[in-house]
């Protein structure tokens, strides 16, 4: 599909995306949206940062225009799991922005606010409830949720929630979903658990398979400067002072490492805030306000942030310590170079993360000319073979073709489990899509469980 015009979408969706400039989908977009709408199941696998939420919220909004679905108290039509706070109020934040000329409730829960607020919502009835599992399961577990009907149930980054240790509250909220229903899964990664965890949730899924476009990466400058620990703060305030930083997410790998490096800074004129775990709901949300306008220019984050932070304004990203998973140093790096920007990337390596660094450089697909501050010798140890694409001062990419896709159960093999959906358009089912289909339907012989 060249353009959002050419979708087969509910035409105040079209406005709403029109009045945002949206023209163009980006690959995810154009993979994953016919077939959602046609109501198959999705497994996507893709970055943050190639318009996935997209992907997912207009197929939702698409059938709750055309369905118009009635309301339920405590039951919500559509369910969206998310790993963080942050990406929970990004996809709301979304949700509202498409769906501003359709007429739809939606619900947050997540933790670290008081639930009042939340469970009054609930009992109300909302078509989109967007949640993380731990707040979602303490409120199931109250009576205040029942998804025992939900027709539409998206798994965002599902390998972030499993890195979390979110793997077995997700297995039963599943295990409480109904059999006829459409599920969209994504994840960054296909690891052993998440394409084990996807064969649990979909039914003759349509497959989607998008390389991170490179924008991400390539118009990013990367830097690799190998020093010492304790020159670790010295150079951070030197970037900082520089004359190009506007605005710069600086990335540790404890929540006390963060704080620190916030203490410091005060101390050091320089305004910058802490976001991680530790903080409540509402200092978060601060922190991130503050740093949206300007108000502080440095964000001291943990990688809980790393793929919920979409500020368009980011100069820099200062990896303070390098991250323990190879796959943080892309999700990180690709908080900068937004928007059609350059942006620089400056990660601060010791001689005892050496392996750290090979791991990023085998993934990335290529190799760092590593720079030494401060007379400092570079330690005698073999560089990995170069895989030719390029050094680190220059635009790196990404490894892989910039997008590709591979599409099982589409046409005739494709299934959908959704209740009154035919497989084919869902507003050709039944009017208010939440009553069961029989048991004789081809689609009610799911996997079963």
């Amino acid at each position: 599909m060249n353009s959002f015009e050419a979708l087969d979408l509910y035409a105040p969706l079209k406005k709403a995306l029109a009045e945002q400039n949206y023209e163009t989908p980006t690959p995810i977009q154009a993979q994953t949206i016919p077939p959602a709408v046609d109501g198959k199941d999705i497994l996507g696998c893709a970055q943050t940062g190639t318009g996935k939420t997209a992907a997912f919220a207009l197929p939702i909004l698409d059938y709750i225009g055309h369905e118009t679905p009635k309301l339920y108290p405590k039951s919500p039509t559509v369910l969206i799991l998310a790993p963080t706070r942050e990406l929970a109020i990004q996809i709301s934040d979304s949700f509202a922005i498409y769906g501003k000329h359709i007429k739809f409730s939606q619900a947050l829960v997540y933790g670290g606010v008081n639930q009042d607020r939340q469970v009054r919502a609930l009992k109300r009835g909302v078509d989109v409830l967007i949640a993380t599992p731990g707040r979602l399961m303490d409120l199931m577990q109250q009576g205040h949720i029942k998804i025992g009907s939900v027709q539409i149930f998206v798994l965002d980054e599902a390998d972030r929630m499993m890195d979390m240790g979110f793997l077995p509250a997700l297995r039963k909220i599943i295990a409480q979903l109904p059999e006829q229903r459409q599920s969209l899964f994504f994840s960054a990664t296909m690891s052993d658990k998440a394409r084990e965890l996807s064969n649990q949730l979909l039914y003759q899924p349509v497959s989607v398979n998008v390389t991170p476009e490179s924008p991400s990466v390539e118009r990013i400058e990367q830097r690799m400067i190998m020093l010492d620990r304790g020159n670790k703060f010295t150079f951070l305030k030197e970037v900082l002072s520089g004359g190009d930083v506007e605005q710069t997410i600086v990335f540790t790998r404890t929540k006390r490492g963060a704080n620190v490096i916030v203490r410091k800074l005060e101390q050091a004129k320089i305004g910058a805030l802490a976001i991680h775990g530790n903080k409540s709901q509402n200092a978060r949300q601060r922190a991130l306000e503050a740093f949206r306008k300007g108000k502080i220019s440095v964000l001291v984050a943990t990688d809980v942030a790393a793929r919920g932070i979409d500020i368009d304004g980011v100069s820099h990203v200062v990896n303070y310590d390098m991250p323990v998973e190879e796959e943080s140093y892309v999700h990180r790096i690709g908080r900068t170079g937004r928007a059609g920007r350059d942006g620089i990337a400056i990660s601060l390596c010791t001689p005892e993360e050496r392996s750290e660094l090979r791991a990023i450089e085998k993934l990335i697909e290529m190799q760092f000319d590593l720079e030494l501050p401060y007379g400092e010798v570079q330690p005698a140890q073999p560089k990995p073979k170069s895989s030719g694409r390029g050094g680190a001062r220059g635009r790196g990419g990404y490894g892989g073709s910039r997008s590709g896709s591979s599409n099982s159960g589409s046409g005739a093999g494709g299934g959908s489990r959704r209740a009154g959906s035919s497989g084919k358009k869902r507003r050709n089912g039944n009017a208010n899509g939440r009553k069961a289909a029989p048991k004789s339907s081809s689609r009610a012989v799911a996997r079963q469980r």
